[in-house]
């Protein structure tokens, strides 16, 4: 039986707004927003003064809001409303990932103790509904990996990169001035935000619960174009992508790394703002999502559409947290990644296995090998400014042969 929800919404930026005019125009929802509580309450803003407050507890404790949706910018903050609206009872719905990925566990835990629903599609993707997908369709047993462009900013930078031969600064701004990127855009162009997503779907996937520095990642700060360059002379693009995939020992590797994607992978022709996610499984073999991934009204019909499964009392279950076997985090797997830099003296050359190419040029040279996660895991050498790693289209490597190699096998190759 569907029900009317009085809403208390937390944030009117981008995406408040956003929802709010969507809401506006959605009638038959039978839901209403009640109450906006915000920082600033003598900000102008572009409807009634009379919808604000600054007073959370109005919201909170307001018994007739039977809903709080949070969208504001400050996970801390984020943290202790939705903490609170779950122990008094209220649904909540958020879009906060770098809070959710932050305290899953914790939220988790809340939601099982006062049976009230915590629903987050927003974090994941925007508009494309990633989250309930792997939540509801794929068993864990069967599900053998996801791979996707999840942040929507750093794959408009790196296709403005690439489509118009812009650097990096240049591509940043052209998204911040898009509204694509925030004023500070760490977060994104760090790899924090996809971080902080793959986080979240690990848990609705793999029934993982696992913080962003249980696995390997990195973002696009250091891609350049000279990178590009190499990429279109093979007939690859770059995209930060997010992976998960089960190893020959049922295990799981994770991580969010920039990747070199050819012309036969579907995350190929994924382009500015758009998000995109592969699932494989057993049976169903792949499937392929794409949409919105950054945007007001794309991430907004995310949040909609969580409220409208309010009406119905819908929840996630977390079958895969539940029913979790035994798939845990693991590092033991090689990369196959290309990595460049402006001096030659940066790359440590003794942390791979194998160097299949070497190139050494004036100001930009840069190798192919193999190296194993633990190497990379164990040491940022590889983050720092003026080096990019990027992983090659064909990345996880679980032949054992590459175990054998030795030491020896580097200095006849005359690379060390």
């Amino acid at each position: 039986m569907s029900k009317q929800l009085n809403i208390g919404l937390f944030g009117f930026g981008v995406v408040g707004k956003g929802l709010y005019e969507v809401l506006r125009s959605t009638p038959a929802l039978q839901s209403s927003i009640k109450k906006i509580c915000i920082k600033n309450i003598d900000k102008p803003r572009s409807i009634a003064a009379e919808n604000f407050t600054n007073n959370a507890g109005l919201l909170l404790d307001d018994e007739s809001i039977n809903v709080i949706v949070e969208l504001t910018d400050d996970a801390d903050a984020a943290f202790e409303i939705v903490r609170t609206a779950l122990q008094n009872g209220k649904a909540v719905v958020s879009a906060n990932k770098k809070m959710i990925a932050e305290h899953f566990e914790e939220l988790f835990q809340l939601q099982q103790k006062h049976q009230v629903p915590f629903l987050y599609e927003a974090s994941c993707c925007a508009s494309m509904p990633i989250i309930r997908n792997l939540e509801e369709y794929y068993d864990n047993d069967l599900l053998h990996s996801f791979r996707g462009i999840i942040n929507g900013s750093t794959n408009f930078i790196l296709t403005k990169i690439f489509k118009e031969q812009l650097d990096f600064d240049k591509a940043l701004l052209l998204a911040q001035q898009s509204g694509f990127a925030e004023s500070n855009p760490a977060l994104d162009v760090g790899g924090y935000d996809a971080a902080n997503k793959l986080a979240i779907l690990l848990a609705h996937s793999f029934g993982i619960v696992a913080k962003t520095d249980a696995f390997i990642f990195n973002g696009i700060e250091n891609i350049s174009l000279q990178d590009a360059i190499v990429a279109k002379s093979r007939n690859w693009r770059i995209k930060l992508v997010a992976n998960a995939q089960k190893l020959k020992d049922g295990k799981l590797a994770a991580f969010v790394l920039p990747q070199f994607v050819d012309e036969g992978d579907d995350l190929y022709s994924v382009e500015n703002e758009f998000n995109a996610v592969i699932t494989e499984s057993s049976f169903a073999d792949k499937h392929f999502f794409k949409g919105k991934g950054a945007g007001a009204f794309p991430t907004a019909s995310a949040v909609l559409s969580d409220i409208s499964a309010l009406r119905y009392d819908y929840k996630y279950e977390y079958k895969k947290i539940f029913h979790q076997t035994d798939t845990v985090l693991s590092d033991d797997f090689y990369l196959k990644v290309f990595v460049s830099v402006d001096d030659v003296s940066n790359i440590q050359k003794e942390a791979f296995e194998w160097i299949e190419e070497w190139h050494n040029k004036f100001k930009h040279s840069w190798l192919v090998g193999i190296i194993h996660a633990e190497k990379l895991a164990a040491n940022n050498w590889w983050k720092h400014k003026g080096i990019s790693l990027i992983v090659c289209p064909d990345a996880i490597v679980e032949d054992v042969e590459y175990r054998k190699i030795s030491r020896r096998s580097l200095e006849l190759a005359g690379v060390l």
